[in-house]
């Protein structure tokens, strides 16, 4: 597999493909000259989001960590360390944006966990939390069988043949913003994990600012419902296969390459 490597400048280019239209319409980010700020952040997540975490964006030196890991930070004083010129944390800085309910639970669990077990050793929760914080691919789909065939790795199904059903009846919703950070360099291999959210037909009506708002509050019930105690619920997705996604041609050859689209393996 490609070992990835992130652009060390800021390219908008990178922000051309499909996969980055949410930001681009809810924040203009392809129109930003350079390296947004942790200032602007901040402005985005209360303007986005409304939310009410008072979550503000610090650049990382300017934070004084003490004894105090990460996780701690945020939770205590609502501060997100953010490194400068780092793909990684703007994108994890937007996602916060985007999803500022779930970003919050996460991070208390995450305190929760750590507070039980310590933080050298990692419970089946905080690795499935950590999964899907950085990985994470939310889908929301108009019928439980998109869900089924996904999880049965029926990706010509899904992807090639019901190609029409994206972004209509199949709506992708990244949620993992190291996702992000490795759309910037795409690679064959590429794999989300996936959550598929079944949701109702005037999902369709609100705007894309509120459909947001919508799976974040979905998020935070399934999560309080113990969807991530573990990883089981989680279940890959190659990012590569959604349609327009990838620059290269998306023909019937390429969903057949095995090594990307793997089949399900029998138990």
């Amino acid at each position: 597999m490609k070992k990835f490597t992130a652009p060390e400048t800021w390219q908008v280019k990178c922000l051309n493909n499909p996969a980055f239209s949410h930001l681009n319409d809810l924040f203009q980010l392809h129109q930003q000259p350079d390296w947004p700020s942790p200032q602007w952040l901040t402005a985005q997540v209360n303007r986005v989001s409304k939310q009410h975490y008072d979550t503000v964006f610090v650049a990382d030196h300017e934070l004084d960590f003490g004894d105090k890991y990460y996780e701690e930070i945020i939770y205590q004083s609502h501060q997100v360390p953010t490194r400068s010129n780092n793909w990684h944390d703007l994108f994890g800085a937007l996602i916060w944006c985007l999803f500022p309910k779930t970003k919050a639970l996460l991070n208390a669990l995450h305190i929760a966990e750590i507070e039980q077990f310590g933080l050298k050793q990692r419970s089946k929760k905080r690795n499935a939390l950590t999964l899907f914080d950085e990985c994470g691919m939310v889908l929301a789909i108009d019928d439980e069988k998109w869900r089924t065939k996904l999880q049965a790795h029926q990706w010509q199904s899904v992807f090639y043949d019901n190609r029409a059903a994206w972004f209509s009846r199949i709506q992708p919703f990244v949620f993992g913003h190291a996702n992000y950070e490795m759309m910037t360099n795409p690679f064959i291999g590429l794999t989300a994990k996936l959550l598929c959210i079944v949701v109702p037909p005037e999902f369709n009506t609100l705007s894309l600012a509120q459909q947001y708002q919508y799976l974040d509050e979905q998020l935070v019930a399934w999560i309080n419902d113990g969807l991530l105690d573990d990883n089981s619920q989680l279940s890959p997705l190659p990012l590569l296969g959604i349609p327009t996604w990838h620059t290269q041609a998306q023909d019937l050859t390429f969903y057949q390459n095995t090594d990307y689209f793997r089949p399900k393996r029998r138990k």
